[in-house]
C-alpha cells in the first residue's frame, strides 16, 4: 500500500479533490473529520480543552464553540499552540492507527487529507505523492469570508496562520489549481487518479516489507542457531 497526502490551504478546494478519490473507491483519511471526532463533549480531549480554556468556549449544548474558540487561538499564537499540544498527538495516533487498519485490508493505495502536513510533517517518509490544492490569494480570501462568515481580520489571521500556499506547491509532486469551476478541478484529480491506479509502488511497498520480514526472520535463526539460545522447551 501506497499513501497519496493532499493538502492546501484552508478554503483552496481540498474536498473537491478527496472527493473524486473517494467516489472511485480510495479510501480516504480526512484530518480535519478526525479532528473534530476527538473534540465531541465527553472525549478526553474534550475535557482538556474546557480545563484549558473555559467554559466560554462551550455551547449550551456542550459542544465546542468553535467560532469563539476559533477567535481566541487564530489570535494568539500561544493559545493556538496550547490547543494544537492537546489535539494534535490524539489526531497523529488516530491516522496511524486507520492507516494501519488499511493496509492489513489489502489496499493498493488511499489518500491522507491532511492541511497542516508540511506545517506537522507527520508522515512524511511514508507519503508516496503530495497533491496541493491551491487558488488564487484573492480568491482563497473571498472562499473562505464567504464559506466561514469570518470577518476579513479573522479569516487573513486564518490564512496566515499557514504555510503559504506558494511554498506547498513547491514541496508537491502534483499541483491541483482550484481557479477555474468545479469540472476542470475534478478533470485534475482524475488524472491524479489514473496515474496512481496504473502505479506499481504498492507492490515495491509491499516486497520491500515481506524481504524486511524475511531478514529479520533469518537473524533470528542465525542468532539463535549460532549461540544456542533457543528455550529447552522448544528444542526437540
Amino acid at each position: 500500500m501506497f499513501i497519496v497526502a493532499v493538502t492546501g490551504g484552508i478554503a483552496t478546494g481540498k474536498s473537491t479533490v478527496t472527493k473524486v478519490f473517494e467516489r472511485h473507491g480510495i479510501p480516504v483519511i480526512d484530518a480535519d473529520k478526525i479532528a473534530r471526532e476527538i473534540v465531541e463533549p465527553g472525549q478526553p480531549c474534550w475535557h482538556k480543552i474546557r480545563a484549558a480554556f473555559g467554559d466560554e468556549v462551550l455551547l449550551p449544548s456542550k459542544e465546542l464553540n468553535r467560532a469563539v474558540l476559533g477567535r481566541l487561538i487564530f489570535e494568539n499564537k500561544e493559545l493556538r499552540g496550547k490547543l494544537n499540544q492537546i489535539t494534535h498527538p490524539v489526531i497523529h495516533r488516530t491516522i496511524f492507527w486507520r492507516i494501519f487498519k488499511l493496509f492489513m485490508s489489502g489496499h493498493a493505495w488511499i489518500v491522507l487529507d491532511l492541511p497542516l502536513l508540511f506545517e506537522t510533517g507527520i508522515l512524511m517518509d511514508f507519503i508516496h505523492k503530495i497533491v496541493t490544492v491551491s487558488c488564487d490569494s484573492d480568491k482563497q480570501f473571498q472562499r473562505l469570508l464567504a464559506r466561514n462568515e469570518l470577518s476579513e481580520t479573522e479569516a487573513r489571521n486564518r490564512i496566515d496562520s499557514q504555510m503559504p500556499l506558494e511554498k506547498k506547491c513547491e514541496k508537491s509532486h502534483f499541483v491541483v489549481n482550484n481557479n477555474g469551476d468545479v469540472d476542470e478541478t475534478e478533470a485534475a484529480a482524475m488524472r491524479i487518479y489514473t496515474m496512481m491506479q496504473e502505479s506499481k509502488q504498492h507492490w515495491y511497498n509491499r516486497f520491500s516489507l515481506l524481504g524486511v520480514i524475511l531478514i529479520v526472520c533469518v537473524t533470528i535463526v542465525f542468532l539463535s542457531t549460532t549461540f544456542d539460545v533457543w528455550p529447552k522447551s522448544w528444542r526437540l
